[in-house]
Formats: structure tokens, sequence, C-alpha cells
């Protein structure tokens, strides 16, 4: 039975290509460069992503930054710190909320006007977007894509919203790490100000955390930088990932 399934799927491939290619979410990128993608949700918030920036300075890194409108309009200043920092700027959302709980004309609604918000903001063009949670459906996802923006997701991570030792969260950080590989952390933690209630917060230094994990990419061989700059060298590479 397993070597059919092994067949099926391999039969399967050249069918499911085109479907990818239409209703794909940037998953990673396709490259020989020895880089990874690092992504940075729910900030800015202070004491989160200072630290994090210390941190990207110290060890030569760049990032992509998800952030939250909630979040920008509390904290203006970290935001452009982000920005002069060199790094690149996306959209996480309006808020947290998820928006498979939303009709696709108001997640195209609450998308667009996030877009040019945080466009507003910080003056050039926003190209990317992660749907909170990672959710999104069909209509969602189309809603999304209607407005210009691309949706993200992500490979490896460093499980930096549980409470977890500090080596455990490293230690998971590694599983799966590979040139192209898109990785996901955190410089803030989505509260009710974010429309969501998600518990307590994790105790933790997110800044010491990043360090550790570049310091275990070097290891590897492996630098981070932003998803826009992996395109340099890269191409993106998309799967077909919907769930409510």
């Amino acid at each position: 039975m397993p070597a059919l399934t092994r067949v099926v799927r391999r039969a399967a491939r050249p069918l499911a290509r085109p479907l990818t290619g239409v209703l794909g979410t940037v998953s990673a990128v396709a490259t020989e460069t020895p880089e990874v993608v690092l992504t940075f949700d729910d900030g800015p918030e202070p004491g989160g992503t200072d630290r994090v920036l210390a941190a990207l300075a110290e060890h030569g890194a760049t990032a992509t930054f998800f952030v939250l409108l909630t979040r920008v309009r509390r904290h203006r200043s970290l935001l452009d710190e982000v920005v002069a920092a060199g790094h690149e700027i996306a959209l996480h959302g309006v808020d947290h909320q998820a928006l498979t709980g939303f009709s696709p004309a108001e997640v195209r609604r609450r998308t667009a006007a996030g877009r040019a918000e945080l466009e507003d903001a910080i003056g050039v063009a926003v190209r990317w977007f992660r749907p909170p949670y990672g959710r999104q459906t069909l209509g969602s996802w189309r809603a999304v894509r209607s407005t210009g923006l691309e949706p993200v997701l992500w490979g490896p991570t460093t499980m930096d919203w549980c409470d977890l030792p500090q080596a455990e969260r490293r230690e998971i950080a590694q599983r799966g790490v590979a040139p192209g590989c898109i990785v996901l952390a955190h410089d803030g933690f989505a509260t009710t100000i974010d429309g969501v209630d998600d518990g307590p917060a994790p105790v933790l230094d997110r800044g010491e955390l990043i360090g550790q994990v570049l310091q275990d990419h070097a290891a590897r061989g492996l630098r981070a930088t932003s998803l826009g700059a992996a395109l340099d060298t890269g191409r993106l590479v998309r799967r077909v990932s919907f769930r409510s």
C-alpha cells in the first residue's frame, strides 16, 4: 500500500503544479545562496522590537517585520527605528483577528485600508502580507490578493509565543532550517488591544533568543536576510495552504 501511495503522489504532482502556481501562498525561496529569510510578527512592541533590532545589528542580519496597525499607531517611533535600520516592512493586519472570521468583502476592505495606512507611515510600497495565525480560506486569500498584497507563510519557527525553556526554543528553531526557508519569530505578542485574547505573554528575552538563533544559523554557514532581499538571487516558492 505505501508503494501504491507513492506512485499516486508522483502521478499527481504534474496536475498539482498549475494549482500551486495559481492559488499558492509564498512558503520559501528557492535559492543556492546560503541564507534564510527571517521574519517577525506582532510588533512593534517596546521591550521586544528594540532588543530584536539590537541582536540583528550585532549579527549583521536583516529581516522582514510583519506589523500590526494597532501597534504601529501606539509605537510609531519603533516602526521608524525598524525602517531606519534597513529592514523590510510588511503587513500582518489592521489587528490580530483571524481573517477567516470575516467575509471576503470585509477582508478586502480591512486589508486595503491597512496597506494604505502602513504605506503612508513608511513612505514605500508594501508587498507582503501574513494572515494572523496563518489562517486563510480561499475566499480570504483571494481578497488579500485583490489588494495587491501577496500572502506569506513560513517553515521553521522559534516557538516564541509559548512558555518553553530557551534552550528548547533554540533547538526547535533549527528544525528544517535550510537555504531559502522562511523562519517565523515574533518581536511582540498580540493581546486584547489587538482584538484577541491568547492568554498571558510568554516570559523571554526576544533579543537574546534571536541572537542565539542567528549564532546557530551562522554555525551552519547561513546568514539571515529579508524576503525582498532574498529574491535578488532566488525565486518564490508557493504551496496551496488553506485552513479556517
